[in-house]
């Protein structure tokens, strides 16, 4: 009989979701233009690793995590494809204003999947709700053409990115050493 207890994909998806977005968010505030490192992460970490991590959870009988993951894996492939398929002569650049409404999208579906957090750890339901809202500024940013309203999203972005960061390390080093190595708010 083998070892039947599945590791927790959770970090890995965390990880791929908050490096992504830590580095797509430095962008957005004006510190670096948009990059092959930014573009390769978004389709390899942030797109794949992320919805490996979701079909992990889908193992694990996780329905949150298989939407949460598989989803925001496809945001990030769907993303570099709206940012590259115009440089290939594939497609016309986008839109601002339906990249806007794209956006906002994604926000609406994260602030359902908030309230799906409201029974997990408090950092969790942290990385939902600096999400939704980093979704509602960069929505209303491109929607009313106001690259400062991006900016400030990214500084929320840089935020929300490094508390999944946090998270993932947080699920890691506490389940290592079977004690909280870094409070993630859990539940009593």
């Amino acid at each position: 009989m083998g070892n039947t207890t599945l590791a927790n994909p959770a970090p890995l998806g965390l990880m791929g979701f908050g490096m992504t977005t830590i580095l797509l968010n430095i962008h957005n505030i004006g510190v670096f233009p948009m990059d092959v490192i930014i573009l390769s992460m978004g389709i390899f970490y942030g797109g794949i690793a992320q919805i490996f991590a979701g079909l992990l959870e889908y193992k694990k009988g996780n329905t949150f995590g298989l939407t949460a993951f598989t989803s925001y894996g496809s945001f990030w492939l769907t993303l570099v494809a709206i940012l590259l398929l115009p440089k290939l002569g594939l497609a016309e650049a986008a839109d601002s204003h339906f990249l806007g409404a794209y956006l906002g999208l994604w926000g609406i579906f994260t602030l359902f999947l908030f309230f799906g957090t409201l029974q997990a750890p408090k950092m969790l339901q942290f990385v939902f709700a600096s999400l939704t809202v980093l979704f509602a500024l960069l929505a209303i940013g491109h929607l009313i053409d106001n690259p400062a309203l991006v900016r400030i999203a990214g500084w929320v972005g840089i935020v929300c990115g490094s508390s999944a960061f946090y998270l993932a390390m947080g699920e890691v080093l506490n389940e290592k050493f079977g004690r909280t190595v870094l409070p993630i708010g859990e539940k009593r």
